[in-house]
């Protein structure tokens, strides 16, 4: 098992994934499937800026695991028993959507943790990013910002203002109950302020090592 893990793992350090479990869950629920693979260049630097200041802050700079956050989480989430509050780094949400299965099981968490690991120890940062612009589930049945992008705005993800950038990233903690496009107001909302974090945390070196174009 080992063995098959580090071969698929080092299959994805250079070759998209072919599908992933949260795929076929879409299609045999009858949401369908809509994706389209992107390099991080070609899904552009809003959209990568946009989910970075709306799930993860810290990307840039952690291993992988935000303790502070995962602890506020554990926090928030004895205190209330109606809504969940997840505290998963970007790196941890990729490790789960393409290795293993949605769910909130200590086995699956324990497996999340195990491929964290390994995706940190062997992939940069950028390719951590890009594989997550890509496989985020951004809508029903709709997989990625380059099939988000034109699904909702008719337009390429490196096309993007940071207004569509920051809407896509708004719905990712919902993405079949909410839609970028026509945003409902709580979507109106929460764009507006992964919008006032982008603003901060463009110009920071660590965000644009991981953002900006390279060729």
């Amino acid at each position: 098992m080992f063995c098959i893990h580090l071969i698929y793992t080092l299959y994805i350090w250079i070759l998209p994934p072919p599908i992933t479990f949260t795929m076929v869950g879409s299609l045999l629920k009858g949401n369908g499937l809509e994706r389209s693979y992107v390099s991080l260049s070609e899904a552009g630097r809003n959209a990568g800026l946009a989910v970075i200041a709306a799930e993860d802050q810290l990307f840039p700079t952690h291993n992988g695991f935000d303790w502070n956050g995962i602890q506020k989480a554990l926090e928030f989430n004895e205190n209330n028993t109606g809504k969940l509050r997840g505290g998963s780094t970007i790196s941890q949400q990729v490790a789960k959507n393409i290795f293993l299965w949605q769910g909130r099981s200590y086995l699956r968490k324990g497996l999340e943790a195990y491929c964290t690991f390994w995706i940190e120890l062997l992939y940069s940062k950028r390719r951590i990013l890009e594989l997550y612009l890509n496989v985020a589930e951004t809508g029903k049945g709709i997989f990625g910002v380059e099939a988000a992008a034109q699904h909702y705005f008719k337009k390429h993800a490196y096309q993007l203002t940071a207004l569509e950038a920051a809407n896509i990233a708004a719905v990712l903690p919902s993405p079949t109950r909410y839609k970028a496009k026509p945003a409902a107001s709580y979507i109106q909302k929460r764009s507006r302020w992964i919008q006032r974090q982008m603003k901060q945390l463009s110009g920071d070196p660590t965000v644009d090592a991981i953002v900006d174009h390279k060729k």
